[in-house]
């Protein structure tokens, strides 16, 4: 993405790079599993399999056209992008819905819409956060649970995607933790499955990159639960400027 490698990166902000939690959080029941399992698959119907978030366009510019560069494209996305923005956003998201915050976290879905550095990006996350909400309807659910969907449902201009990923989290019964790392793995799953498609690879060689994602992600977790809000950010130049040249992209397999 036009950055140096990403761990020097983190340890400028004179933080960790890795700060695990002081108490270890319960264990998840198997119920609970299951449901961030679902949240995490290809299979759940919110369209993230039909967005690259501009690996096509890094492609299709030069940038990322073997194994190796997408890698390192994928690597510096999560740890530049995502745990500096989504990651802690879904963070925030999922405290405030735990407490029955509903100020709060329409005041963090605005953040996210208004942060999106492209008209296609934030599509994207309007488009996967309302298919999301219409997927938990179906779901059972109590009293309170009914009631924080029917105000995500309400946001305006539309639910974005990582503050209903927090909700669907916590009430999947996964902690803060568990729900990043879902979150995460669901993310570089899709992510993968673009790489394929785009650059294009083989299978093995997105295993590897999926393989080197998995180990990048809880350190990337962990540094995004410990920002605070004046530190979250969202500032990746050469994402908002590809996705920017993918909107009029000639030919295109991808939404962004």
């Amino acid at each position: 993405m036009g950055t140096p490698r990403l761990r020097p990166a983190i340890r400028s902000t004179g933080r960790r790079e890795h700060r695990r939690p002081s108490s270890p959080a319960p264990n998840l029941t198997p119920a609970s599993l299951l449901q961030l399992i679902w949240l995490a698959s290809p299979a759940l119907p919110v369209g993230g399999f039909s967005y690259s978030e501009v690996l096509e366009a890094a492609v299709d510019a030069g940038l990322a056209t073997g194994e190796t560069e997408a890698c390192h494209w994928l690597l510096d996305q999560l740890r530049l992008g995502l745990s500096r923005g989504d990651l802690a956003l879904v963070a925030r998201a999922h405290s405030a819905w735990r407490r029955g915050d509903a100020a709060e976290a329409a005041a963090l879905n605005t953040w996210v819409v208004t942060t999106r550095e492209s008209h296609e990006l934030r599509q994207q996350t309007e488009q996967m956060g309302r298919s999301l909400v219409e997927w938990m309807k179906n779901r059972p659910l109590d009293a309170r649970h009914a009631d924080q969907l029917q105000l995500l449902a309400l946001l305006r201009p539309a639910p974005t995607w990582p503050v209903a990923f927090a909700l669907a989290g916590l009430q999947a019964g996964a902690p803060c933790r568990d729900t990043l790392l879902c979150f995460a793995f669901g993310w570089a799953e899709n992510m993968v499955q673009a790489a394929l498609k785009s650059v294009p690879l083989g299978q093995a060689a997105g295993q590897r990159i999926l393989s080197a994602l998995a180990d990048a992600i809880p350190d990337a977790v962990d540094f995004a639960i410990q920002l605070g809000d004046a530190e979250r950010q969202v500032c990746t130049p050469m994402l908002a400027i590809l996705s920017a040249q993918h909107e009029t992209q000639y030919s295109r397999l991808f939404r962004s």
